[in-house]
């Protein structure tokens, strides 16, 4: 049996000091995003650097079900801590969008199972599941491309994008852009099958901020490198 974290900080003390920080406009605010909970991220930061590294006490926080709890574990973890199925297994609890893209982004892409994880999410029947491979491959597309096949990505992304469900056409999205970003011998394909496929062309986007409408992120992102 585990021993008591070093802070002394139990899971029923962090579920009371996260159920204090709750604020009701904060959980409207999320909930249109899918994100079923109301602390304060900064707020939630804080608690996680005061309560350091605890592997223990991450999974402990992990097991509530809570997302604001999955939040702060996946802060005070050690990502090379988890085992291989372990990690499969909480990608497929991680529902909410946030718990979703810290898991993958904080935790699966430090750990020494995200490549065999890529390969088999981006195939899962799962599209929240394949979402998460494809953001794999999107962070190799832009810091590992040897072995990928790049041509090949663009045959799936140009048969598959425009209908896939929302979160998963979205990764797939943001993979045929970085490919257009990075990689300037498949750029004008990747241009051209954004306009094509239109897919997040309308999405509303705020002043200063770069459309996700695949063909203006890659002009822009690509301007900004040669500016």
């Amino acid at each position: 049996m585990a021993g008591k974290p070093v802070t002394g900080e139990t899971v029923a003390e962090v579920m009371a000091e996260l159920a204090a920080l709750e604020d009701p406009r904060i959980r409207e605010v999320n909930e249109r995003h899918g994100d079923d909970h109301g602390v304060n991220l900064g707020k939630l930061r804080a608690l996680a650097k005061r309560l350091k590294t605890q592997q223990e006490l991450a999974r402990q926080l992990w097991e509530t079900g809570d997302t604001a709890a999955r939040l702060l574990a996946l802060l005070i973890c050690r990502p090379k801590a988890f085992g291989r199925d372990e990690l499969d297994t909480m990608i497929r609890q991680a529902r909410p969008p946030k718990v979703h893209d810290w898991l993958v982004s904080y935790v699966v892409k430090k750990s020494p199972h995200a490549e065999e994880l890529r390969v088999a999410w981006s195939a899962d029947p799962d599209p929240v599941v394949a979402s998460a491979g494809w953001a794999l491959t999107t962070e190799r597309v832009a810091k590992k491309p040897e072995g990928l096949d790049l041509p090949g990505l663009l045959d799936v992304i140009e048969a598959e994008m425009k209908d896939a469900p929302d979160r998963l056409q979205w990764a797939m999205n943001h993979c045929l852009a970085q490919i257009g970003i990075e990689h300037a011998e498949h750029r004008a394909r990747a241009v051209d099958i954004g306009e094509r496929l239109q897919v997040l062309k309308d999405y509303p986007t705020s002043p200063g901020c770069t459309s996700p409408f695949a063909p203006v992120w890659i002009s822009e992102m690509v301007r900004r490198q040669h500016a």
